[in-house]
């Protein structure tokens, strides 16, 4: 108890400490003087357009927006379902820049797939193109050493960081518990928007941040994910987005960090940036060329752009938690919870993870009590696929719910799913790290969005759990919805609590039913016996059933082991169906309510998170 008592107090005392340590103006206006004297403002380009490669997405989204009227605009749109496709398409946009690139992005690591984007940003920098970076802090960067390289790397490049734990840029253990009891509700407000936007011409947005795993280059454990490249009228609504984020108070200079300041004033400097050291070249140069060839562009990119109409771009507005009662602060979870409450006859849902908020259950619900319910069908994650084992535990305690008070039909990925295991066989790279004899990683990099319970430092940890089988893992990280074949949206938003109520998040709504039919059949495959468990209800008997019935409504102590729906497998020699069809208990087999997982304490935590988590939903 003693020393219980001598812990709280040291970390009250470290909030007492870091919560008023912000820098001093005179330090700031120390440190701007040497980011304008040390850096470089010559160009390696002298031409009038900066040297930009010859693009055919640019000119694409140049004959868009030469061609739109106010009342009828035109728009140039690309799915960007596969990794290759969607790291190609971000470095030939950042090299055909003339004027500007904005980023914003929730994660940035420094692996290969963080190293080569942003390399590529200071080449076009250097070559005179404006770029400027913003990035959540708590997963980004994080090396103050680096951040200060940047200030300093050329005069046309600017980083700030998004809501900076006590005004550093590197988050400790003890800051990091110190800012959940000192200011949860502004620590736990993140920036989860994603946007890439070249020359307010053309932009990227989605799921994917930069970090190996969205690209499909994380040779043990991958995200199944999903961005849109949209050229037109909507990149101006992406543009003032950006500016509202960018000039929103809680977007810090790097001069302003307290470690980054140490840095930039202290007498001895890191040296210039050095180049990027690539743990598996051969992929990155690989990227590198497909970037700049004008045939692998039309071939891959350029032959899937629809040109359609309508297109809206939504971004929450930043520190939404600090305007709860103004719905323009959440304009686009509003929005897109509008645009489902209008379904008909089908929503399909694709997010990875299933913790409705209040507000979404309200529309289900009611769209399933209508005289038509429209059908609702779900992709998510599996026990086995995600990375997030305690958002897992609270969709597993409400399955019943979703089942029967929601009418979802749904299906949980396939840790090592067929279809993104062959997408992209030939973005992995042979030699990959070694698995350990349960399958899991022998090692894991740092990097999850469901990583705001544990520390920077301690993220390492939060791991998948342990599988029965050894090899590549995949886990869902897209987030789509299709309503009735007409339009479709692509963007960070989850449909959870997290969402709705603390995250700034962004996305694109496409009015055309091609577009809606491309991104129905992408989530669809998904939903497949080779990629995907159907969750159904499990034959028990009526005594199993309704003591499961009474503990599943306990806030605590919800501890009955058999749930009432369960993971299904398709039999050989069987059609797939859906778990309403009348013969779907002959074609499918139960496999368990976690399919694939090996006993290991990530077992035992999500039984625990199900009987006892109820009351932290609203955060995960």
């Amino acid at each position: 108890m003693r020393q219980r008592g001598i812990a709280v107090s040291l970390l009250f005392a470290a909030i007492l400490m870091l919560s008023g340590c912000s820098v001093s103006p005179s330090r700031v206006h120390r440190a701007d003087v040497v980011v304008a004297t040390d850096s470089p403002r010559q160009l390696d380009c002298d031409r009038y357009d900066h040297c930009a490669i010859d693009s055919a997405l640019i000119d694409a989204g140049q004959q868009a927006m030469a061609d739109s009227t106010p009342d009828q605009p035109v728009h140039v749109v690309t799915l960007l379902n596969d990794s290759e496709a969607a790291m190609v398409a971000r470095l030939n946009l950042i090299r055909a820049a003339q004027h500007s690139i904005d980023v914003q992005t929730y994660i940035w690591d420094q692996d290969d797939a963080g190293q080569l984007v942003l390399n590529e940003l200071i080449k076009a920098a250097r070559r005179g193109v404006k770029v400027r970076i913003l990035a959540d802090q708590l997963f980004s960067f994080g090396d103050p050493v680096l951040l200060e390289r940047l200030a300093t790397v050329h005069e046309n490049l600017e980083v700030r960081l998004y809501n900076p734990t006590f005004h550093e840029a590197q988050t400790s253990a003890v800051e990091f518990s110190a800012s959940i009891v000192c200011c949860f509700m502004t620590f736990n407000q993140r920036m989860h928007n994603k946007l890439l936007l070249v020359d307010n011409l053309i932009g990227i947005t989605g799921g994917r941040n930069y970090q190996d795993r969205y690209f499909d280059w994380d040779n043990d454990f991958d995200y199944v994910d999903r961005d849109v490249m949209v050229g037109g009228p909507a990149a101006h609504e992406m543009a003032r987005s950006f500016e509202t984020f960018w000039h929103h108070k809680r977007s810090t200079p790097l001069t302003q960090l307290r470690d980054v300041n140490r840095y930039l004033l202290d007498d001895i400097h890191p040296g210039p940036m050095p180049e990027p050291h690539y743990a598996h070249p051969q992929r990155v140069a690989r990227v590198m060329e497909e970037a700049s060839d004008p045939a692998w562009i039309d071939d891959v990119l350029v032959s899937d752009t629809l040109r359609t109409g309508r297109v809206d771009f939504f971004s929450d507005l930043p520190a939404k938690t600090d305007q709860p009662d103004k719905r323009s602060a959440h304009e686009f979870t509003t929005h897109l919870m509008r645009m489902v409450g209008a379904a008909q006859h089908e929503v399909v849902l694709q997010t990875p993870y299933l913790v409705l908020s209040d507000r979404a259950k309200a529309i289900f619900e009611r769209l399933h009590q209508g005289a038509s319910p429209p059908r609702i069908v779900v992709s998510t994650n599996s026990l086995a696929s995600t990375d997030a084992f305690a958002v897992y535990a609270l969709s597993y305690k409400h399955r019943k719910s979703y089942l029967k008070d929601f009418g979802f039909e749904i299906y949980e990925m396939k840790p090592h799913a067929a279809g993104p295991a062959e997408d992209n066989a030939d973005a992995a790279d042979d030699e990959g790290p070694p698995l350990s004899t349960d399958g899991t990683p022998a090692h894991r990099r740092v990097g999850t969005e469901r990583g705001l319970l544990a520390s920077r430092s301690g993220a390492r940890r939060n791991r998948p759990a342990p599988l029965t089988t050894p090899g590549r893992r995949f886990g869902l990280h897209a987030k789509s919805i299709v309503v009735d074949d007409d339009f479709a949206m692509v963007g960070s938003h989850n449909f959870d609590p997290r969402s709705d109520h603390y995250n700034t998040e962004a996305g694109v709504i496409v009015y055309d039913a091609r577009f809606a039919t491309e991104l129905r059949e992408s989530i669809l495959r998904d939903t497949q016996p080779e990629n995907a468990w159907v969750i159904a209800p499990r034959q028990q008997s009526s005594l199993s059933m309704a003591i499961g019935d009474f503990s599943a409504s306990l806030p605590i102590f919800d501890l009955w082991p058999y749930r009432y729906a369960t993971s299904y497998e398709l039999k050989a020699g069987c059609t797939p169906m859906r778990p309403s069809d009348p013969a779907f208990f002959s074609c499918y087999t139960p496999v368990g309510d976690f399919p694939d997982v090996d006993v290991s304490p990530k077992l035992i935590y999500t039984r625990l998170i199900t009987a006892f988590g109820a009351g932290v939903q609203g955060v995960l």
